[in-house]
């Protein structure tokens, strides 16, 4: 397990933003609210990227706890796609 720290900041266009700690340098990852969605949320806006990030975080560790599948040669059909 990797012991780097990390900082959430809020930048100067409103964003929220994930990087290492003290590094000035392009953040990790970034979430944008619309301002319909920072009109909802408004002081709350920066706890809920918390949440969106550390659900991240977690995400990525249960990747990298799964064993990779062999990689199999199959043909894509890049005319059909899907919405999260």
């Amino acid at each position: 397990m990797s012991t780097e720290t990390y900082e959430i900041i809020e930048l100067s266009n409103g964003d929220v933003a994930l990087r290492r700690a003290g590094h000035k340098g392009e953040p990790l990852v970034r979430i944008h609210f619309s301002d319909e969605s920072q009109h909802f949320l408004r002081e709350h806006k920066v706890a809920v990227a918390r949440a969106m990030l550390e659900a991240g975080i977690e995400a990525v560790q249960d990747i990298n706890e799964m064993e990779p599948e062999p990689f199999e040669d199959e043909e894509v059909d890049l005319t059909e796609h899907t919405i999260h």
